[in-house]
């Protein structure tokens, strides 16, 4: 009898906590709204975003980050870092939720790929992935303050891409898409080389057959020296976050001026 008054007493508990969620989920879709109303009736450049964006931009990467969470995808710093990137990139466009979208599901679902075969190669391995919120910035931080100076151009909404009527925001898109890209393609190459490779990898410096799983051996650089590391530079400027974050920069400024080059005048 005790054990059924636990369950049904944290059946209960689970239903409050989702409508407190819910209704405060409202009042902030709510609160913005009228925020957004009051800004537009001092300016002709802000235009009202509509509640219902608001209530998606906040429901459904709650929704994403709480179900990551109880997946050990995140942690509870990363979980409340992609909240906020989250938020940003599906309150600015809905094309930018989906690809942050597509990159977080592809990514937690390579990470879970053969697991015990990956617990074998990195002794660091967490299930899940379990990443934090520097992790989570450093992937995501660029796209998010891509999504901020977007909002700030043509303000919340979709547009097609067109460099030659909407110059600025055309470019912001791609850089965005390029920095997700470039975090993506990080991503789904070290879950998925070091399990599929049927050669010694090869240390980029050196050109050396290295162990499987030895970060150095896809340029990745660390702060630290091991028995599997080895330092590459002079100073331990840049660890591995460090390097997506650079990385996913130099692509988010190359990639709008290739487009642009290629684009018909």
């Amino acid at each position: 009898m005790d054990s059924e008054k636990d369950v049904l007493m944290k059946e209960s508990i689970n239903m409050m906590i989702d409508m407190i969620v819910l209704c405060a989920t409202l009042a902030l879709s709510l609160f913005f709204w009228i925020l957004s109303l009051t800004m537009s009736s001092f300016t002709d450049t802000l235009q009202p975003v509509s509640p219902w964006r608001w209530l998606f931009s906040i429901l459904i990467p709650f929704m994403l980050t709480s179900r990551a969470l109880k997946r050990r995808s995140l942690d509870r710093t990363g979980a409340l870092a992609a909240l906020l990137v989250g938020f940003v990139l599906t309150v600015a466009n809905y094309s930018f939720f989906s690809a942050l979208l597509a990159f977080f599901i592809t990514s937690s679902k390579l990470t879970r790929w053969r697991g015990e075969q990956k617990k074998k190669i990195d002794a660091e391995y967490k299930e899940g992935g379990q990443r934090n919120w520097v992790q989570v910035f450093c992937n995501g931080g660029v796209p998010t303050e891509l999504a901020l100076l977007y909002m700030i151009e043509v303000g919340p909404g979709e547009i097609p891409i067109d460099f030659n009527k909407q110059y600025s925001a055309s470019w912001m898109c791609l850089s965005l898409l390029g920095a997700l890209a470039c975090s993506a393609g990080d991503t789904w190459a070290s879950e998925v080389g070091p399990v599929l490779s049927q050669s010694q990898p090869r240390l980029i410096t050196t050109w050396k057959e290295v162990p499987v799983g030895f970060d150095a051996s896809i340029g990745k650089v660390v702060s630290y020296r091991s028995a599997t590391t080895q330092w590459i530079c002079g100073k331990p400027i840049l660890d591995n976050s460090a390097v997506n974050l650079f990385s996913s920069v130099l692509i988010a400024l190359i990639l709008p001026g290739l487009a642009w080059g290629f684009w018909p005048q």
